[in-house]
């Protein structure tokens, strides 16, 4: 399936089911967004990575517009709803200030493997706890997709993005598993050297043979 939907270009990539505030200030994204809200029409976000516009991006409805100001710029939630693939950009469009594509929507497999979303999640939590981070949920643990994970896990924009671009949930977990196995050790270690730094000042009693 293929269809045409209006483009917002950003430095962030937003996952499925993830709610992303944006403070909305550009002439052209204004009228986007008035013009998607009025219609009740979704619109795609597409990250910009290294000042290059992706292939994979996030098709995302209007939740909420939370505030608005006299010269137009706004505060809006959306949401995250589709991964698309941009197949054809569409700068100019006829009457409208923003640029579109032509987009498709590839099968997206969410069925998760207990035991690999145990072991990820894990890891998370000792990684969230060498960097005194724990982040709330509304939802269950058991119920915590690889979205749900990805952006408290320490991934850099780059690795984010290439998450987003696997299809399938047993992908993007191992994924996940890997650049936490591979990131944790570091953590541990520069942990340690910063204990082993700071007691260098205190006074030390050393035995000898």
């Amino acid at each position: 399936m293929t269809n045409f939907i209006p483009i917002f270009t950003i430095d962030a990539v937003i996952y499925l089911e993830e709610k992303y505030r944006l403070h909305i200030s550009d002439s052209n994204y204004k009228h986007l967004v008035t013009d998607c809200y009025g219609e009740n029409k979704p619109f795609g976000i597409i990250p910009i990575l290294n000042n290059q516009l992706s292939e994979t991006g996030t098709l995302v409805h209007i939740i909420e517009v939370s505030d608005v100001w006299e010269d137009g710029r706004m505060n809006i939630i959306v949401e995250g709803a589709k991964i698309f693939k941009k197949l054809e950009l569409i700068k100019t469009i006829p009457d409208k200030l923003y640029a579109g594509a032509i987009v498709s929507y590839p099968e997206n497999t969410t069925q998760t493997n207990p035991l690999l979303s145990r072991k990820v999640m894990n890891l998370l939590k000792e990684f969230q706890h060498l960097v005194s981070f724990n982040p709330s949920s509304s939802k269950e643990e058991s119920e915590l997709t690889s979205y749900d994970m990805a952006h408290f896990a320490g991934l850099s924009l780059q690795e984010e993005y290439e998450l987003l671009e696997l299809l399938f949930e047993s992908q993007r977990l191992e994924y996940l598993r890997r650049h936490l196995v591979k990131t944790i050790p570091i953590l541990t270690n520069i942990q340690a050297m910063l204990k082993r730094s700071a007691q260098r000042n205190d006074f030390k009693n050393h035995k000898g043979f």
